[in-house]
Parts: structure tokens; C-alpha cells; sequence
């Protein structure tokens, strides 16, 4: 967890890594692991954050906007990313950011259980080495490559 992170999105976040990985993007491009730059996260101690934790954690930052679930493969773990924000939206209504390196075609299901909420952002794509970055107006950050992309639900 990493609170006041605005590198992954124009507003202010906390920063949460999920525990997983698959590594898709550099499988498909026969890549060894040790490039991908959160592959230095997939080696630390999982530590266990309640639900309760992470919004109280979020509520107590007076300079949190957001939440973003990056640093590996959030989709992995989309079912404690999706009890959560379903608690988080109880109290509050600020942008939840994902990262992930799908393609909408390869999550639907997920992505259709989303869309129930409001202020939900996903960057869709995966890490293709040598790309040419890209601004994305949504995000409004630089991402590594022309394939990767926001949306907003």
C-alpha cells in the first residue's frame, strides 16, 4: 500500500498491489519475468488488509482522491477487488482505479459486474516491450504503449 501516488492517475491515490501474477504480457512475448517493473512485488511478504483497513486507511488521507489497484494482476484477484469497492461505495463515492494488462474481451464478466458502480476507471492493455508510449486523456498520465488504454465505466 502506498498512500499519495499520482503516478498511475491524474488525481491523488492509494496505491494497493494485489499478490498475483500471471505475467501474460511477457509470456506472449517471451520475456523473462525479471523485466516486468513489479516483478520485485511478487517476491514481498503478503500482508493481509481488511477491507475495513483499506477505507479507513483511505478516509483518514485527507489528500486521497482515488484508489488504484495496480502492481501485478488485480484481475486475479477480482473478487476481493470487487467486495471491496462494493463496501467502499457504502461511504464513499471517489474514483477506484485498476490496472490491468486484459483486453475487455478477456474479462466481459468481470467488467459487466463493474459497471453496477459508479467513478470506476480501468487501464486496459498489456506491457509490450519497446512500445511507444502514449497520453491517455482519460487517465491523463503516459502510458508504456499505443495498446494500452483507460476507460471509464
Amino acid at each position: 500500500m502506498e498512500e499519495n501516488n499520482l503516478n498511475h492517475y491524474y488525481k491523488n491515490g492509494l496505491l494497493v498491489a494485489t499478490v498475483g501474477c500471471d505475467w501474460k504480457c511477457l509470456k506472449e512475448q517471451g520475456l523473462d519475468i525479471s523485466i516486468c517493473q513489479n516483478s520485485h512485488t511478487s517476491k514481498m511478504q503478503t500482508k493481509f488488509i481488511s477491507t475495513k483497513e483499506l477505507v479507513d486507511k483511505f478516509n483518514e488521507n485527507l489528500l486521497s482522491e482515488c484508489i488504484i489497484f495496480a502492481g501485478l494482476e488485480p484481475i486475479l484477484q477480482f473478487d476481493e477487488v470487487y467486495g471491496f469497492i462494493k463496501e467502499f461505495r457504502k461511504t464513499n463515492y471517489n474514483d477506484v482505479v485498476i490496472f490491468t494488462g486484459y483486453y475487455p474481451e478477456e474479462i466481459k464478466e468481470e467488467l459487466e459486474k463493474l459497471k453496477s458502480f459508479e467513478n470506476i476507471y480501468i487501464k486496459l492493455g498489456r506491457y509490450i516491450q519497446n512500445s511507444s508510449k502514449i497520453y491517455d486523456p482519460i487517465g491523463k498520465i503516459w502510458l508504456s504503449g499505443s495498446n494500452q488504454y483507460f476507460i471509464k465505466l
